[in-house]
Formats: structure tokens, sequence, C-alpha cells
């Protein structure tokens, strides 16, 4: 689940998702029911934690069904999107994965030896990549979206902020890289030039800057 990784990686509040997919990637030889019931609780996770972040009530004990249904709702797509068609479709293959966790699960119910021996083969190898292929996609897609929004939408406050006099460690450094320009008997230097031209712009670099000074 490399990419899932790399996505953590870059938004550490999502730190806390490496334990699942510790525990997926250990066992899924060994033990592949072990790492169903994992991925099965990381979508899980991926989902509640968006409807907490969004303030959507989940209610007692929900399905997963119902978690990613709720989920996507509330990261705005509507009942007809095909982003949300294609999420309810995910939620029912991860209500499935609950379902043939138990049926292959060592736990769940008393195996006998000969059970037990066979369940890992219940399961064929294309099958079990496409289920955690799945899920990791899925929750990729689900953090990525909300972090875009997220960050766009503080892009969006700090842009009806920030204040030029206030940013004067970046106007200096963005004079001294690019300098003064001057029309007739009229001179601007470079930030001030951007900051009144595209002021987005402006923003966007700002916060390259405070990021690499940090």
């Amino acid at each position: 689940m490399n990419k899932l990784k790399t996505v953590i990686e870059e938004y550490r509040d999502w730190a806390g998702l490496s334990t699942y997919i510790d525990r997926i990637e250990t066992h899924i030889e060994i033990d592949f029911s072990h790492s169903l019931e994992n991925a099965k609780a990381l979508l899980e996770s991926v989902g509640k934690e968006i409807c907490k972040k969004n303030n959507v009530e989940l209610g007692i004990n929900p399905s997963v069904n119902s978690v990613l249904k709720k989920c996507f709702s509330s990261m705005g797509y509507a009942n007809g999107t095909l982003v949300n068609q294609v999420s309810s479709a995910l939620a029912t293959i991860a209500q499935q994965v609950g379902e043939l966790r138990n049926d292959i699960g060592l736990t769940s119910h008393g195996k006998s030896l000969d059970e037990i021996k066979l369940r890992n083969s219940k399961v064929d190898v294309l099958t079990r990549e496409f289920l955690i292929d799945t899920v990791e996609t899925v929750c990729i897609f689900i953090i990525r979206n909300y972090e875009s929004k997220k960050e766009k939408k503080i892009a969006e406050q700090m842009e009806d902020t920030l204040d030029y006099w206030e940013a004067e460690d970046f106007n200096e450094f963005w004079d001294d890289a690019f300098g003064e320009f001057s029309m007739g008997d009229y001179s601007y230097t470079a930030s001030d030039i951007l900051f009144n031209v595209d002021k987005q712009a402006y923003v966007n670099e700002y916060k390259v800057f405070t990021e690499n000074e940090e």
C-alpha cells in the first residue's frame, strides 16, 4: 500500500492509519482474513473521520456502507453524481469484505482443522489484490479530496486577509530576486506588482516562502 503511505507522509494528520496498513501488509500472505478485517477498518476509519470533520452525525453502529455514503455526501457529491454512484458500489464491496472476512476468518466462528488449513485458499491472489487495491484507492481519493478542499479554503481565506505590509520578509525576498520595474517616471517593486496584479499568485508564493522558512 505504498501509494497510501505516500499520501499519509504528505498529510501527517492521517498518520494513525499506518497501524491498519502495517497489519494488512503483515498478514496478507499468512492470514488474509486478518488483512481483510483491517482493510475494512481502514476504510471505515477514513469515512468516519471525514464525517467527523464535516460535522455529520453517523448514529449508533453505522454500517460501512452507510459511513461511506454519508462521507461522500458530506464532501458535496449529490446522490445522482457519478462519483457517488461509484462510492455506493465501493461501499457494497466494503460490506462484502466484512462478510468474506467472517467466512474465512479463523476466530469469527469455530473451524475444523481442515477448514483452518484451507481458509486462505478460498481467496485467490487476484481477488486479494483487487480487494486491497480497491480499499487503498478509495482511501486515497477521500483523503486527497478532503485535503485539497481544505487547502483551497485556507488559500481563499488568506487571499482575503493577507495584507501586503504584513509580509515584509517575503516582499524583500521577492524584490531581491526580481528587482524593480520602471515605466517612464514610475517605478514599482516586483512584490508590489505581483500583489496588485495577481493576488492569488502572491498568496501562493508567500505560502511557499513561509513553508521554506519554517
